[in-house]
């Protein structure tokens, strides 16, 4: 490391300090958070492999959904492990290269995830108030370009972040970063220079993907709901409902983790520092937990096609 000014150095690896004031508690915390992380690897693949080999669920919500698998493995797997590794070993020493991939793939495909959710609401859109063109609007080619433009969005929004951090704040007046993880503000904060124009894009983005995404789906249910309204019995009300319940839930487990923290995180000073850190971990670890469990749960296809599957696995044993 080259130090400059007595205070200021230009770091060749950051320290994680996994959960800050909880240190002791290290071993046993790796127990939820190891089984956490197994529950939603395992969740998500078993998503993708029963998509993958049911012909029936070969539609644009399931394909979606398969998405959704895809970004949450990506999540979890992009913290947990070396969280895990923290936990166990000790191992918090993390190169500058490696801290600015992690803070890239974290942030990336939290937006991806967002953007899933709104092609999703599109969907459901068109499924409910434009039915006889569902077919002809959402068609595979259509989905993938929709998938895309998400990553898209995701590297475009996110790509910045990092670079901006190599470029304009080389130096740093310490070392240990007081989180699991390398989330942005965490290793902005640490930076001697001035990071106002880091921090500015940093919000801006925040609201260009929780603000703006969630209005547009939200607008997107209150024509839901109107369409559904119109329906001539509470029956058949209730029944077009149903399929969009497991995309609420979904959309809720997703947004109010990273509301709830980032309100904590902004005006919750008095909040200890141990609470900040387990949020910002739950807010990466619940909706790839929640959401196989929500599908499996609510949808009959899939739930129908665990159930074969594993009673097709008992009979072989």
């Amino acid at each position: 490391m080259l130090t400059f000014q007595n205070s200021c150095s230009v770091p060749s690896s950051f320290q994680l300090a996994g959960i800050p004031g909880l240190e002791s508690l290290h071993l046993w915390l790796s127990i939820p958070f190891g089984s956490m992380y197994l529950v939603a690897v395992v969740g998500n693949i078993t998503i993708l492999a029963v998509v993958k080999v049911e012909n029936s669920l070969h539609q644009p919500m399931y394909f979606f959904l398969c998405m959704l698998a895809g970004v949450d493995l990506v999540l979890s797997t992009s913290t947990m492990p070396k969280l895990l590794g923290i936990f166990w070993f000790g191992a918090g020493d993390i190169g500058l290269d490696a801290c600015l991939a992690q803070m890239f793939l974290i942030h990336c495909f939290a937006t991806v995830e967002s953007g899933i959710f709104l092609a999703m609401a599109l969907d459901r859109y068109v499924a409910i108030c434009n039915p006889l063109h569902h077919t002809t609007v959402l068609t595979h080619a259509m989905v993938g370009r929709l998938g895309l433009a998400a990553l898209f969005r995701g590297v475009l929004y996110i790509g910045p972040l990092p670079l901006m951090i190599r470029l304009r704040l080389p130096l740093y007046k310490a070392r240990v970063i007081s989180h699991s993880y390398c989330e942005h503000m965490a290793v902005v904060t640490l930076a001697c220079g001035d990071s106002r124009v880091n921090n500015v894009y940093g919000l801006s983005i925040g609201f260009l993907v929780l603000i703006l995404d969630s209005m547009a789906i939200a607008v997107s249910y209150v024509m839901i709901f109107r369409a559904v309204m119109g329906l001539a019995t509470p029956e058949a009300r209730l029944k077009t409902l149903g399929t969009c319940g497991s995309h609420i839930c979904a959309i809720l487990i997703f947004y109010v983790p990273i509301v709830v923290s980032s309100l904590i995180h902004r005006f919750g000073h008095q909040v200890p520092p141990p609470i900040h850190t387990l949020l910002a971990n739950f807010y990466l670890l619940i909706p790839p937990i929640l959401n196989p469990i929500v599908y499996a749960v609510r949808t009959k296809q899939i739930r129908e096609r665990l159930l074969q599957m594993l009673k097709t696995e008992t009979k072989f044993k």
